[in-house]
């Protein structure tokens, strides 16, 4: 792969001066590989198909891994040349676009770069799960739809065109880099995935299989999350995988139970976790105790590729030529570096469901300084939780999440926990401990900590669970509060 990683991506994807022509075809089919499937699909060539799909997958791949290591000017030009791309398709084909165009009588060509995009209107999930039409373009009849978890509420509809997907091989290469680093060099790590059976990992890979020919695969198996705790350790001894994902609040559960019955398990290289937020403290834990370097990549159904972790552990390095990210108030103006706000995203790469200027739901902030692993992409500070997961206090206070982990997280017989508002002074908190006696210590030390932050008049009903949350989509949130945001 060096020879291929030695020429940096961003010359592939703009206007190939110094390649061959046959190089310049690929990348241009490889822009319209909807249009290309659904003509393969039509004369029923799915070998031709697969094949010609795989062919433009490698041409993706040249320079991937160099691409985070590009200069600034040369990941704005890229990530602007999508904008004006994608906004311009967008005016065309995306319904909502095209009749704000109107309405505003804007032209499209005014949006120029990631910073035009603050003039088009600021999206919020309510409105694209009430009309999902509105934001699927019209000359996506292939795209592949997928369905949110539905954590908040509703399941959210977004169809993603097959060439993002597709791509999202190539540009995953940026990922997986440091993860190879840290499993020795490896070219094919052993990975266990613990899993929702209808997670969106799942279902993207099923696609793989259907669309590409790949004689080579990772060295992937995948369990549930449902399974019991003794068969996936079970699983974990015999595989023996180099890398462990899973959801950050099984990541915790998991080792916090290993440590506490002192199970005797294989120890991955590296582990990885998505989908949910891990607080640092119960990463350091992790890595102190096990050695076990633990890394994060940052998702969503509405765009699969945002940021990652290095081998540093910094933070998130944003993919910026693929998702502009901005930090905003509630007003949506964009907020300095190292302020909290709200995370807005545009995905520059998907022509199935357009979303520009959406809000995402999650609470961060962007580090003013680089990393210093040497890549350029910007760096996002670890969220700091979901705008939906705030405790309301009485006077309408926000009490953040992470206050309720600071008065949890020192007792060591709790292994989960979650705590549910449902009235202003109303709550449920459930602890996972591994027995009666280690559930009534922590009762006692906890709840008066946690009754003196909410309100010594509050209600908190305490009960016990033996076993990790399962939910039926996967997700997990610690703190759930069902009483209206204020302002």
């Amino acid at each position: 792969m060096s020879g291929i990683d030695s020429v940096p991506l961003v010359r592939l994807q703009c206007n190939f001066t110094e390649k061959s022509a046959h190089l310049k075809r690929a990348q241009e089919v490889l822009d319209s590989l909807g249009q290309t499937n659904a003509k393969l699909i039509t004369k029923g060539n799915s070998m031709i198909r697969r094949l010609w799909n795989s062919f433009l997958v490698t041409q993706a791949l040249w320079g991937q891994r160099r691409l985070p290591f590009s200069s600034r000017e040369q990941i704005a030009a890229e990530r602007d040349r999508r904008v004006r791309n994608l906004v311009r398709f967008a005016a065309r084909h995306v319904p909502f676009y095209r009749q704000w165009f109107a309405e505003n009588k804007t032209e499209p060509c005014a949006i120029r770069s990631a910073g035009d995009l603050e003039r088009l209107p600021l999206l919020h999930k309510s409105e694209v799960q009430a009309a999902p039409l509105q934001f699927r373009a019209e000359s996506a009849r292939d795209a592949v739809l997928f369905y949110t978890s539905g954590s908040t509420g509703r399941p959210l509809q977004v169809w993603h065109d097959r060439s993002s997907l597709l791509a999202n091989i190539a540009y995953g290469e940026r990922e997986r880099a440091p993860l190879l680093r840290l499993c020795g060099g490896a070219f094919r790590p052993r990975e266990l995935h613990v899993t929702c059976e209808t997670s969106t990992l799942n279902k993207v890979t099923a696609f793989y299989a259907q669309n590409l020919w790949r004689p080579v695969s990772p060295l992937r198996l995948i369990v549930s999350v449902m399974r019991p705790l003794e068969e996936i350790v079970e699983t974990v001894n015999r595989y023996q995988p180099d890398l462990l994902l899973a959801y950050g609040a099984w990541v915790s559960w998991f080792f916090k139970t290993v440590a506490a019955r002192r199970l005797q398990i294989h120890l991955p290289k590296v582990v990885v976790y998505v989908s949910e937020s891990l607080s640092p403290w119960e990463r350091e834990w992790i890595e102190q105790e096990f050695g076990i370097p633990v890394l994060s990549r940052y998702n969503a159904v509405e765009c699969f590729k945002i940021g990652y972790f290095c081998e540093r552990r910094r933070g998130f390095h944003i993919h910026e030529d693929l998702c502009h990210v901005r930090i905003c108030d509630e007003a949506g103006r964009t907020l300095p570096d190292g302020q909290t706000g709200q995370v807005v995203i545009s995905n520059l790469v998907n022509h199935g469901t357009v979303l520009l200027n959406y809000c995402l739901g999650d609470t961060g902030s962007f580090s003013p300084e680089p990393c210093p692993c040497g890549r350029t992409f910007r760096l996002l500070n670890e969220l700091v939780g979901r705008v939906h997961d705030f405790i309301v206090l009485t006077g309408g206070r926000l009490l953040h999440p992470f206050e309720v982990t600071q008065v949890i997280k020192v007792d060591h017989d709790v292994l989960q926990y979650q705590l549910v508002q449902h009235q202003l002074q109303q709550f449920t908190l459930t602890l996972v401990t591994v027995d009666e006696a280690a559930f009534e210590r922590a009762k006692t030390r906890v709840l008066p900590r946690l009754r003196a932050l909410l309100s010594t008049e509050s209600r908190i009903d305490v009960q016990q669970r033996r076993d990790f949350f399962r939910e039926p989509a996967g997700k997990f949130r610690a703190v759930l509060s069902h009483c209206p945001q204020p302002n």
